[in-house]
């Protein structure tokens, strides 16, 4: 399960995610070179020193650099590991980065029993005796190797046991991705309240899993759900062999049709190449045959329409093992059809949040206001009711106007709804039919927060049909039933419909 921390811990990013260290004369060509090429494969950057630094009886200064640089160190011991001053040199400086920088390490046992490494009997006796009978005048660089190797084999490692080294590998890579994941910083100015949203719906993707994966993140619109498929896209596709991110799919669909959209998904993943097709049957024959052996992350925004997924996405094993598939919609129903793994509702913003998203774009400060626009900007933030889209359209439209000029503003807000917003949306309502139309606007009229039933058998009356039609509303994220059986709307999709 991958988490991550919040914005006041997250990290920089490194030159390079994982170190390589391992003795060249064992596993250079074979285990060594197959753990390096599955790293570089998952999108996990690598040093691998070049053997021409090796010339020298000194360690390269490129090495230590290159240490220095890294996010992590992984360490192949095999059975001529210790004999390498080289090698000892290596653990020694990453030791020393991994006590005072953080630096992650992991450990492989390659063949090698991690006792004699800690106890330094056997095979690791041998190997100190020469390397003391060499450095008699050095006896400060025998311990710091010896106790360089006595740390590293106390942590806990991955062991071979006569493992098949290609499930070895696999499940080395998908631990190290998944750790890394979890050093992905949370830094995008304006983002408020993102970090618990990105933490919950990451609980759902786990990327560590070796299996393909489809995913929702369905509400009604202006909630942020493009904003969080794209900061989760952002982060996680360095993990991946390909990623496409097909933004406004129902907007693209409609004007230029879903090969256009296929063209891109391919184009994108494969980006050194053409795609000439003209029916959306060999674009769905292109992308099982060409993606169907490929790890990617693929995010569809703004699906409103099943022949999206059915020409996009497609079946799972159009794509390899690994895959993540994010879909955004406000249509829960077309999710749930298409029976995807798991669906993210993400909430509108609580109180605190919605406030300092609110001072960012009208003050451009998270502090708390104790003037006159105090009061005033309580009164935004009812009007708001924790929408994002909302809280940032009237906070930027406010910026650098005085308090009598937010006063008129209000004013008119609180009589006539601000057409940015409406009109976003306005999407949803106009996706429905005349009589779920008209469900929609007795409910925003008559019957917000009313008990369930007693709307239900009202609207019956009217010969409305409200068992479908108000699972269609709720469904298309344009309603919700509590569990105290009540019903409730939000106020700006009241307010924008309703002419009672």
């Amino acid at each position: 399960m991958l988490s991550l921390p919040s914005t006041s811990s997250s990290i920089s990013r490194q030159k390079y995610d994982v170190f390589l260290s391992f003795s060249g004369e064992d596993t250079r060509n074979n285990f060594t070179d197959h753990l390096y090429d599955a790293l570089k494969r998952s999108g996990i950057v690598t040093f691998r020193d070049d053997p021409k630094l090796e010339v020298g009886e000194e360690i390269a200064p490129e090495l230590f650099k290159a240490i220095r640089q890294s996010w992590c160190s992984v360490i192949i011991f095999s059975k001529t590991y210790a004999f390498s001053g080289w090698c000892l040199e290596e653990l020694a400086e990453i030791i020393k980065q991994k006590n005072n920088k953080d630096h992650k390490v992991f450990p492989i046992f390659y063949d090698v029993d991690p006792s004699n490494l800690r106890k330094q009997k056997q095979i690791v006796e041998k190997a100190f005796a020469k390397h003391e009978e060499r450095y008699k005048e050095d006896k400060d660089k025998i311990r710091r190797w010896r106790n360089a190797l006595t740390q590293v084999a106390n942590i806990k490692g991955w062991h071979l046991n006569n493992r098949h080294e290609t499930e070895f590998i696999g499940d080395i890579v998908k631990k190290i991705s998944a750790k890394l994941c979890e050093t992905f910083p949370v830094v995008h100015d304006g983002l408020v309240g993102i970090s618990s949203r990105l933490e919950e719906l990451y609980a759902k993707i786990d990327i560590g899993e070796d299996d393909v994966r489809i995913f929702g993140i369905c509400e009604m619109g202006g909630i942020g759900k493009t904003t969080l498929a794209r900061v989760a896209y952002t982060q996680m596709s360095p993990h991946f062999e390909g990623k496409s991110f097909l933004a406004d799919v129902r907007e693209v669909s409609n004007k230029c049709g879903l090969v256009s959209l296929q063209k891109q998904l391919l184009s994108q993943i494969l980006s050194e190449e053409y795609f000439n097709f003209f029916n959306v049957h060999e674009g769905n024959a292109l992308i099982n045959h060409r993606l169907s052996n490929k790890k990617v992350l693929v995010v569809l925004d703004d699906v409103d329409n099943l022949q999206h997924l059915k020409c996009l996405v497609g079946r799972r094993d159009w794509f390899g093992l690994g895959s993540r598939i994010i879909v955004t919609t406000r249509d829960e129903h077309l999710l749930r059809s298409y029976r995807v793994d798991d669906v993210y509702k993400p909430t509108t913003l609580n109180t605190n949040d919605a406030l300092r998203l609110f001072n960012l774009k009208a003050f451009n400060s998270e502090t708390k206001l104790e003037n006159d626009f105090s009061e005033l900007s309580k009164r935004v933030l009812k009007y708001a009711g924790g929408l994002p889209l909302a809280l940032e359209v009237l906070g930027s439209f406010l910026c650098g106007r005085d308090a009598t000029q937010w006063r008129s503003a209000i004013e008119r807000l609180e009589r006539d709804s601000n057409k940015e917003i409406i009109e976003r949306l306005q999407i949803s309502f106009d996706g429905l039919d005349q009589t779920e139309q008209n469900i929609f606007l007795d409910i925003a009229c008559f019957f917000n927060g009313e008990d369930k039933d007693f709307v239900m058998k009202v609207l019956d009356g009217c010969e409305f049909f409200p068992n479908i039609g108000i699972d269609v509303l709720i469904k298309k994220s344009l309603l919700k039933a509590y569990k105290d059986n009540k019903l409730w709307m939000h106020d700006l999709l009241r307010n924008g419909k309703k002419n009672c």
